[in-house]
């Protein structure tokens, strides 16, 4: 059994651990009030875009526009979004595991990262992180999501990439968050709505100045949707990770103090039991 200075040490240290991670868990909960409104604001705008853009394309028929062709060329790019600091259980090693699963050789992807985990953890695993927008997970602007939209569609448009995937983490939830793979472009219409309507869509402008101007606007909102998601998801994910960091943390220091008191108990017995044998002695 270890010694009462031993265990006494041990429990310290854990006390010490559990405040922080109680602490941790204190200021997760404040910023997971902040970033879950911001994810609640824009998440009907988020959701009718992508539910437009998509009826919008299958009532229009074949359009021959580069956006919406499949390309033979070029590598897959998917956009990243993890954190920048861990302690948030699963939460990026989730992210990690889809862009691995993707069934697309390592060789053949471009990775645009917005978070420092998941972009090291790629990096090392030998994929290539051809831009890295980490400094603005934390507070994630519409403009940001314009300047990543922007750098993915030129590279499009080149035939640098044929296709382009974004990976993030949709918030359910306060304890609920999964992490979802979309095929951004080409965009795919959706097969449903081009069964269930025949009525065609006229375009004014032309489709292809129209379509032009449209996904480059319909890419910036989805993107700026998941940057919210994300930022939601994983504040709720550290606060969940620290609440059992921190439960965890007090059922070893009830068990520690268990242990402690049943040791002093045992020293205070021996002792006593050597004055009386003492005692018993002398007399």
């Amino acid at each position: 059994m270890a010694s009462m200075r031993d265990i006494k040490r041990r429990r310290e240290s854990i006390q010490s651990t559990g405040q922080i991670t109680k602490a941790m868990k204190l200021v997760s909960t404040v910023k997971l009030q902040k970033a879950k409104a911001r994810a609640e604001q824009c998440k009907p705008y988020f959701d009718i875009m992508y539910e437009t853009v998509h009826a919008m394309l299958a009532k229009s028929g074949n359009i021959d526009h580069p956006y919406l062709k499949a390309k033979t060329s070029g590598k897959t790019a998917v956009i990243v979004i993890t954190s920048n600091r861990g302690l948030a259980g699963g939460y990026n090693n989730n992210i990690v595991k889809l862009v691995t699963a993707l069934q697309v050789p390592k060789e053949e992807m471009l990775l645009y990262t917005v978070g420092s985990k998941g972009r090291d953890t790629l990096a090392r695993k030998g994929y290539e992180i051809q831009a890295d927008y980490s400094d603005i997970v934390e507070n994630p602007e519409y403009s940001d999501a314009g300047i990543i939209s922007r750098e993915l569609l030129t590279a499009f448009k080149t035939g640098e990439i044929k296709e382009i995937y974004l990976a993030y983490t949709f918030f359910k939830n306060t304890v609920s968050h999964e992490p979802r793979l979309i095929q951004l472009l080409p965009v795919e219409p959706d097969t449903e709505v081009m069964e269930d309507n025949n009525v065609p869509m006229n375009y004014e402008p032309e489709e292809e100045e129209a379509l032009d101007l449209i996904i480059p606007k319909y890419i910036t909102s989805i993107v700026y949707g998941a940057l919210m998601q994300a930022v939601a998801s994983e504040n709720g994910a550290r606060m969940q990770a620290m609440d059992s960091a921190t439960s965890n943390a007090e059922e070893m220091i009830d068990s520690l103090s268990l242990l402690y008191n049943r040791a002093r108990q045992g020293s205070i017995t021996q002792e006593l039991t050597e004055i009386i044998a003492g005692a018993e002695a002398i007399n």
